[in-house]
């Protein structure tokens, strides 16, 4: 019985770190698997679970994009704060990016500490998620349309401003909000209404998720304390380690993919997975 489990961590792992950075919604995913292979474990450890497991797909990120995140060193320093000194250790340019990315934060982070048990019992069950799924997959084939042709007039990661960082978290407000919207998708969206490129779009949202799913996991192992089982801790290692290996590839591909293509597939993806939840809801197949 405990390899079942393991079993089952590995494949939460694999939907985790796939749907983490697809913007098809990485808790709606685990939401509705959680419908078809349920852990044996307590609700409180599954609540805290499926957050916590995004610490795994966090530390993919980290290394992919680390010597764009890390503020200090003289090597590739473009930016220093001054020519000499302590100053010259300090990348300046990159801790505007992370006064920009903190300020993303704030609406989802606000909202989050404040009201995150009342939305997880009201919105946390397949039908909203599959509602949630539909409703933005429709957003982004519009969007996509509406952008055909037209030039970005964001193309660099350091042209986003104070305002377009306030926008965006605000997006990414409506994901904290409503699972299913997929934080991904959510600020992706409203980067790319602002007139953000695709590139610039993803991977700043790259970047958002380090504090946003750090905080949120933080949040929830509080909640639920440091009290594991050997199983439990077990459960929640192997399902970190999968889901760090699978984010890994995942990132690159999305990176390379949306070089040469638009976000409409996967607007068309959520568009049919909701449509199939709500109608496997209405004939009794999940609660």
């Amino acid at each position: 019985m405990e390899m079942i489990e393991i079993i089952k961590a590995i494949l939460f792992g694999i939907v985790e770190g796939i749907t983490e950075w697809l913007p098809i919604s990485s808790t709606g995913h685990m939401i509705l698997l959680d419908e078809i292979v349920k852990l044996d474990v307590s609700e409180e450890f599954y609540s805290m679970f499926q957050v916590v497991i995004q610490l795994g797909a966090i530390l993919a990120v980290v290394i992919i994009f680390w010597n764009k995140i890390w503020p200090f060193g003289k090597k590739a320093n473009l930016v220093p704060l001054s020519k000499s000194g302590v100053g010259a250790w300090i990348k300046k340019d990159i801790f505007v990016l992370w006064f920009h990315i903190l300020l993303s934060c704030i609406p989802a982070a606000v909202v989050g500490v404040l009201w995150d048990d009342l939305f997880e019992e009201l919105f946390y069950h397949p039908i909203p998620v599959a509602l949630a799924l539909i409703v933005f997959g429709v957003a982004f084939i519009i969007v996509e349309n509406m952008n055909a042709g037209k030039n970005s007039k964001i193309t660099a990661v350091a042209d986003i401003s104070y305002m377009t960082a306030f926008l965006i978290g605000m997006f990414q407000l409506i994901a904290a909000i409503f699972p299913g919207t997929s934080r991904s998708g959510a600020t992706i969206v409203g980067a790319l209404i602002i007139g953000v490129s695709r590139t610039v779009a993803a991977e700043y949202t790259f970047y958002l998720a380090i504090p946003v799913m750090l905080g949120a996991s933080l949040l929830k192992i509080v909640k639920f304390g440091l009290d594991f089982t050997g199983m439990e801790a077990a459960i929640l290692l192997v399902g970190m380690v999968v889901a760090f290996v699978v984010s890994m590839f995942v990132i690159k591909f999305l990176m390379g993919y949306i070089k040469k293509h638009d976000f409409k597939v996967f607007g068309w993806y959520r568009i049919v997975l909701g449509i199939i939840v709500v109608a496997c809801g209405a004939v009794g197949l999940i609660q």
